[in-house]
C-alpha cells in the first residue's frame, strides 16, 4: 500500500513539475508577444505622429523658386515681376524710374515677402481662383483687374498699362507662384486668417496703447512710416496719412486687418510665433483704421448692397446697424441678422 502511495506521489510531482514548466513557457510566450505588440504600437504611434507632423508641415503652402525656371525669357519676366512687387515704389512710386503711379508704398507692404509669406496675404491662391466673380465690382475679374485695384486702393494711385511690360511681369510672377495649386482651390496658408469676433466693439483707445508699445519704432509715432535713406521709398510703410492706403483698400476692413496683424505684426511675428492676442489685434486694427487717410469714391462698388461684407464701413446697408458698428463691431449681431 505504501509503495502504491509512493508511486502516486511521485507521479503527481512529475505532473506538477511539467505543468509548472508548461505554464512558464506559456507566460514567456505571452509576454514575448505582448512586448512585440507594444513595440509595434509604439513604433506605429511614433510613425503616426511623424506622418501627422509631416502632413501639417506639408499642408502649409511654400512658394516655388524662381531660380528653377528653365526658360530664360520666362525667368527674366517672372523675376522682374517679383522685383516690381517687392520694390514697387522704386519703379512706379512718386519718384519711380518707370512711371509715377503710386503713393510710395510697395505691394509687399501688404503682401509680405513679395507675396510669399504664409498667412501674410500671399498670392498662392490667385492663379488658381482667377478669373472669378467678385461682388464688389459685380463682374468677373481677371488677375489684371486684381492688380489694378491694388494700385488704385492700397497704393492710392493709378494702375499700370494693362498691356505694358510691368503688368505682364506682375501677372507672370503671381501666376508662377500659384502654378502648382489645384485649379479652384486655396492652399493652407493663403490669404488672411479671420479671427473670432469680439463680444464688444474693437477699441481704438486700447489699440493706441498697443501701437505705442509695439509699433512706433518701425511705423513712427504719427504712423508716418520710416523713409529709406534715398527718401524715395519706405523701409517701413506709413499706416495712415497721405502716403498710406486709402479707405477702399482691403485692409481698411477690420476683420482683414486684425487677422493680418495677428500672424504678422509686430516685426518678427508669424503664424508660428504670434506676438499679440486676438483682442490686441482687433484693437490695434481699430486704432490704425480710425486715423486719417486718403478717401476713394466707392459709389460704384457693391451695386448689390446685400453682398456687402458685415465690416464694410460705408452704407447704405440692408440692415439697421450703423456705419460705426459696421466698422468697429460688435459684428456677431450683424452676422446673425444676415442669416
Amino acid at each position: 500500500m505504501e509503495e502504491s502511495l509512493r508511486k502516486i506521489r511521485k507521479s503527481l510531482i512529475v505532473v506538477i513539475a511539467l505543468a509548472v514548466i508548461l505554464l512558464g513557457l506559456i507566460v514567456a510566450l505571452v509576454l514575448s508577444r505582448t512586448g512585440q505588440h507594444a513595440s509595434l504600437l509604439i513604433e506605429k504611434n511614433a510613425k503616426g505622429k511623424e506622418k501627422k507632423q509631416d502632413s501639417l508641415t506639408a499642408a502649409i503652402w511654400k512658394s516655388p523658386d524662381v531660380a528653377a525656371i528653365n526658360n530664360q525669357q520666362q525667368k527674366e519676366l517672372v523675376s522682374y515681376g517679383r522685383e516690381l512687387i517687392a520694390s514697387t515704389a522704386q519703379y512706379l512710386g512718386p519718384e519711380g524710374t518707370v512711371g509715377k503711379l503710386s503713393n510710395g508704398m510697395n505691394c509687399q507692404n501688404c503682401h509680405l515677402d513679395a507675396g510669399t509669406k504664409p498667412f501674410g496675404n500671399n498670392y498662392s491662391a490667385v492663379f488658381s481662383t482667377y478669373p472669378k466673380f467678385r461682388a464688389r465690382s459685380g463682374t468677373k475679374e481677371t488677375i489684371v483687374k486684381r492688380i489694378s485695384d491694388c494700385f488704385e486702393r492700397s497704393l492710392n494711385g493709378t494702375p499700370p498699362d494693362s498691356t505694358g511690360r510691368e503688368m505682364k511681369a506682375m501677372v507672370a510672377y503671381i501666376s508662377f507662384l500659384g502654378r502648382e495649386v489645384k485649379k479652384g482651390s486655396s492652399p493652407k496658408g493663403s490669404g488672411i486668417v479671420k479671427l473670432a469676433f469680439l463680444s464688444r466693439p474693437a477699441d481704438p483707445l486700447k489699440g493706441k496703447l498697443t501701437y505705442q508699445a509695439k509699433c512706433v519704432s518701425c511705423h513712427g509715432s504719427n504712423g508716418e512710416g520710416l523713409p529709406a535713406p534715398d527718401k524715395k521709398t519706405f523701409t517701413y510703410p506709413p499706416l495712415w496719412g497721405p502716403h498710406s492706403y486709402n479707405d477702399a483698400a482691403g485692409l481698411y476692413r477690420l476683420s482683414n486687418f486684425a487677422g493680418y496683424i495677428k500672424n504678422n505684426m509686430p516685426y518678427g511675428a508669424s503664424y508660428e510665433n504670434q506676438l499679440l492676442s486676438d483682442e490686441e489685434s482687433w484693437d490695434l486694427a481699430a486704432f490704425v483704421n480710425s486715423q486719417s487717410r486718403p478717401h476713394k469714391d466707392q459709389h460704384s462698388d457693391w451695386s448689390d448692397i446685400s453682398k456687402k461684407p458685415i465690416d464694410f464701413p460705408f452704407g447704405p446697408y440692408t440692415d439697421q446697424f450703423t456705419e460705426i458698428q459696421h466698422k468697429y463691431g460688435p459684428f456677431s449681431p450683424i452676422k446673425k441678422a444676415h442669416l
